[in-house]
Formats: C-alpha cells, sequence, structure tokens
C-alpha cells in the first residue's frame, strides 16, 4: 500500500496543468461574491408555565391510559407450574491423548510469510485492474 501511495504523490507531483487566464477569473469572481448569510437570531418564544403543566399532565395521563388499556386485555396470571427434578446423566470419562502444539517455525518468520503473501495478492490485483499512471 506504501508503494501505490508513493506513486500517487509522484504522479500527483508531476501534473502540469494551466489554467487559462478566462477560467482563473470566474474562479476568483465566484469566491469573491459569496458571502457567508448573516446569523439572523431567532425570536425566543416564551411559554407560559400553564402550558409546561398542560403537556406534562397530558403526557402522564395518555402514559396511565396505555397501561390501563395494556393491563384490561391481559388474561389472569398463569398459576404457577412446579418442574420435577431433572435426571443427572452420568458422563463416562475419555481418555485424551493431549499433546502440546510444537511451532514449526518462529513467528517472526511466519508474519514475513504473510507479508510477503499480501504484497503478492496486491500486485496481482493491480495486474488484474491495470492501473497505469
Amino acid at each position: 500500500m506504501d508503494n501505490l501511495a508513493k506513486q500517487l504523490r509522484e504522479d500527483a507531483a508531476n501534473i502540469d496543468a494551466e489554467i487559462s487566464v478566462e477560467l482563473d477569473s470566474r474562479i476568483l469572481a465566484s469566491l469573491h461574491n459569496v458571502t457567508p448569510e448573516s446569523a439572523k437570531p431567532r425570536p425566543r418564544v416564551v411559554l407560559s408555565p400553564s402550558f409546561w403543566w398542560a403537556s406534562s399532565l397530558t403526557g402522564v395521563a395518555a402514559a396511565l391510559g396505555v397501561i390501563a388499556i395494556i393491563n384490561l386485555d391481559r388474561p389472569g396470571s398463569p398459576p404457577l407450574q412446579v418442574q420435577e427434578p431433572v435426571a443427572h446423566f452420568v458422563v463416562p470419562e475419555l481418555d485424551l491423548e493431549v499433546e502440546a502444539a510444537m511451532l514449526t517455525s518462529p513467528l517472526a518468520e511466519e508474519l514475513a510469510r504473510l507479508q510477503a503473501d499480501l504484497r503478492r495478492a496486491e500486485a496481482a490485483v493491480r495486474d488484474d485492474v491495470r492501473i497505469d499512471f
């Protein structure tokens, strides 16, 4: 990935584009004609305390109404069922032969191999996509 970034930087540095005087003047005119919109303070709406109380009580009444409707439609609670004790199963002991895993190579070598595989995969993808700069 570092090579791709390096190549992109080099290619960007090699770009030599000339901007016509007309285009440059149009860009400058566009930039100078744009002015930020002035921030107009919003008029503050002051609500009376009675409005706050009315909205709070309405919310509480609505919540209590929903709870009451839900509880009215619910049938009586089912009787508690006593579960019978679960039978205990006997698990036979298994004779396992446990061996420690032996690493065939140090982890640093494995990491180097993985990085090389990633580089080869990146090159294959570049060849398939055929990005030419």
